[in-house]
């Protein structure tokens, strides 16, 4: 048995920068992780889409450049090297996770970790031998959460497939449906209908992308309907059967119409599970509520020396609040005072183009009451955004109406992703409206749609008439 100050359960964006942070403040510290460092986010979430984004953007815009007089010829896809590539980043990502555990003190173990007291892991080895591990300081759930699984669409890893198969694809279906108007269906289906698919979407709810302040969502969504897109909303998946030819005819069921799609794959994206089960939490009394588990606000669950970072903690599902909270834990285990005491958690999705939010939406305010002011800005109206070819979008900050604090910022358009920080920090400095209007952004850039914005909601806009 090897005995350490704290055992951190989970690689990913949660566990790993906790076992870092453990090493860093001096404590003897375990990562176990079943699979590859880095967790889903890594591995086949965040950072391989965001490379197939990134390949589709530029087979594009290099298809469009005759606009600006680059004109090229013979553009050819070549699926097979786009995969190389975005493997080539993720190994490479996962060899510097390895690396920095290492350069940190921490200890590495790759295996399956089951609870069985509050106080002792046991690991499954890759050979099947089984370790165990003694905690003194600290026990670290930092689990995350797996893909839902449809029962009527079981995934077969070929026809029908989650986001994991779905970012390892070396042949562009040529027609996709994605069940779920998600995060994860929207910016991966963008991807397959730049790079050649038929897109179809069938998304159970009203809305697509709900979370999202929907002014935004509408500018996406137009877009993706520009380029062909079929989107069924309020549209719920029943089935399919498969054709002669190989491919699938599905159900889908709108207003109690049945409507058939003949598709070649299904990409599944109706959410992810939070992976509690099978890590021995009930019976050493840790509290489980509809999969989660809850934590208070220094990440200690119900029983005594066990805490819990990350998507198995609970909403919001993002790997920078994962990180955040693994921070957070490391330094509550070494003694020091933390907390999650963040105002808000901003939130991006990749999609073309991009919608980046933080804090409460317009919508939002008015149904708890509170009166608000509105600032809107356009890229269109941006010099910047012009050079870029990027016009599509506008910057919208919310906030009260009598002391002018910020309350939310809103963004879609190009780069929403990078621009989100500074409405992030503004909220979590409670800015006012005249704090980020009267600071001097520089010219030409993206920025300035926040300056104007803000400026926007007090009618001080210059470059656009004020409402």
């Amino acid at each position: 048995m090897k005995t350490y100050d704290a055992i951190v359960i989970g690689g990913g964006p949660g566990g790993y920068p906790c076992s870092i942070k453990l090493g860093q403040l001096g404590l003897k510290v375990v990562c176990v992780e079943k699979e590859k460092p880095g967790g889903v986010c890594l591995n086949w979430g965040c950072i391989p889409s965001k490379a197939l984004i990134q390949a589709a953007n530029t087979y594009e815009r290099t298809k469009d450049g005759a606009a600006i007089g680059v004109k090229v010829s013979g553009i050819e896809l070549d699926p097979n090297a786009m995969q190389d590539w975005k493997e080539g980043i993720v190994k490479k990502l996962n060899d510097g996770v390895r690396g920095l555990l290492k350069g940190n003190g921490a200890d590495y173990l790759e295996g399956t970790a089951k609870l069985v007291s509050k106080d002792t892991v046991e690991v499954t080895l890759k050979d099947g031998s089984k370790e165990t591990l003694k905690s003194t300081k600290g026990i670290v759930l930092a689990t995350g959460a797996s893909t839902v699984e449809i029962p009527t669409f079981k995934f077969d890893g070929q026809q029908i497939i989650g986001a994991k198969e779905a970012v390892n694809l070396r042949t562009i279906p040529k027609r996709l449906l994605v069940i779920g108007g998600g995060v994860i269906g929207l910016e991966l289906g963008t991807v397959y209908q730049k790079l050649g698919s038929e897109l179809f979407v069938a998304e159970a709810q009203a809305n697509l992308l709900a979370t999202h302040d929907q002014d935004c969502v509408k500018l996406v969504e137009r877009k993706l309907v520009k380029h062909g897109a079929k989107i069924f909303k309020k549209a719920l998946a029943k089935g399919y059967e498969k054709n002669a030819d190989g491919s699938l005819k599905v159900t889908l069921e709108q207003d109690g119409k049945a409507i058939t799609l003949d598709v070649d794959v299904v990409l599944v994206a109706v959410g992810m599970r939070p992976n509690s089960a099978n890590l021995g939490l009930e019976a050493v009394g840790v509290k489980v509520e509809r999969g989660f588990v809850p934590t208070d606000s220094q990440g200690r669950t119900n029983v005594a020396g066990i805490y819990a970072v990350g998507d198995v903690s609970g909403a919001p599902l993002l790997a920078h609040k994962a990180s955040k909270e693994g921070e957070v834990v490391a330094e509550v285990i070494a003694g020091h005072a933390a907390a999650k005491d963040w105002v808000a958690i901003p939130a991006s999705t990749f999609t073309d183009p991009e919608i980046s939010s933080v804090g409460i939406t317009e919508d939002e305010a008015k149904a708890k009451g509170q009166k608000v002011i509105v600032g809107k800005f356009p890229f269109a109206a941006l010099a910047k955004a012009m050079a870029m070819r990027e016009t599509d979008g506008f910057v919208k900050v919310v906030a009260d109406a009598d002391s002018k604090q910020i309350l939310g910022v809103h963004i879609v358009g190009p780069e929403a992703s990078a621009l989100i920080s500074e409405g992030a920090l503004a909220i979590e400095m409670a800015a006012f409206v005249d704090d980020v209007m009267l600071t001097v952004h520089p010219h030409p850039t993206l920025g300035e749609a926040f300056m104007e914005a803000a400026a926007a909601s007090v009618g001080q806009a210059v470059h656009i008439v004020n409402r």
